[in-house]
């Protein structure tokens, strides 16, 4: 059987690849670009000179802290709630045969498949039956339809590599249930969570849709943005905010990517 290591992409291939990640890319990059521009009301190409004035700028504007404040807090009470129920749903799912297993793992993954402006509407219908203002916790309620879905995969592909007999082991060998989640379980899923985590926290302080519709008159972040666009003061200030939401989502899925990678090395796999 023939080894893949020698093998060489033909040049069409490579040069398809490196158009292909230029497109994806370099609008990004030119946001990058355009945070340092001396020109503050258009987009030119190319940037009359540069300057790290609004960097200073962003830094004194209170609106700016408010709504990132707003993002973080958000994200983090999202990342929370998705992933105890993220990870409880997929070890009762993983775990135990029941009537209807394959029509819940459907029901978990729905909120993800279907278009944000769905999962938006539906929560503006439901918070206004209910009678429920608009507050961080409508926002909360709304990220976390999401963000439990990415725990919920993330950690039911662990538990299906993780073999049961280790539990089982455990439970022969006179360990209680709470020994056997902090010293079996734990281990073996526990990157699966934190990476998991990361996704939903990136996943939840970039969400626009969903916020849109679950916010009121809060602003998150991305929000902020979008209502800057539409009404420019400073225009390069909210280049540099868009960086800063490119750097601060940018790093979690990096680091999830790295912490999984390597997701099939679980002990007890296999045997």
């Amino acid at each position: 059987m023939r080894s893949d290591r020698g093998y060489r992409a033909p040049l069409g291939l490579k040069i398809a690849a490196a158009a292909g990640l230029l497109f994806l890319h370099l609008p990004i990059l030119l946001i990058f670009v355009y945070a340092f521009t001396t020109e503050e009301r258009s987009y030119q190409w190319p940037p009359p000179g540069f300057t790290l004035q609004w960097l200073g700028v962003t830094w004194n504007r209170p609106d700016v802290w408010d709504a990132l404040g707003l993002s973080l807090k958000v994200a983090s009470i999202s990342t929370v709630i998705a992933l105890v129920l993220g990870t409880l749903c997929a070890a009762a799912v993983s775990g135990s045969r029941f009537f209807g297993r394959e029509t819940i793992s459907l029901l978990v993954i729905l909120p993800i498949a279907l278009p944000g402006i769905i999962t938006g509407i539906a929560l503006r219908s439901a918070f206004s039956i209910a009678d429920i203002p608009f507050s961080v916790w409508t926002i909360v309620l709304g990220h976390a339809t999401f963000c439990v879905v990415v725990v919920y995969n993330n950690a039911i592909a662990r538990f299906r590599r993780t073999s049961g007999s280790l539990i089982e082991a455990s439970m022969d060998l006179g360990a209680d249930g709470f020994q056997t989640l902090r010293y079996v379980i734990l281990p073996n899923i526990g990157t699966a969570l934190v990476a998991g985590g990361m996704l939903a926290f990136a996943l939840s302080f970039d969400e626009v849709i969903v916020t849109t519709f679950t916010a009121g008159q809060q602003a998150t972040l991305p929000i902020w943005m979008l209502e800057e666009l539409v009404r420019p003061r400073q225009r390069p200030v909210t280049n540099v905010v868009a960086m800063v939401v490119v750097l601060v989502t940018l790093l979690p899925i990096v680091a999830a990517y790295y912490l999984t990678r390597g997701g099939a090395e679980i002990a007890g796999h296999g045997k």
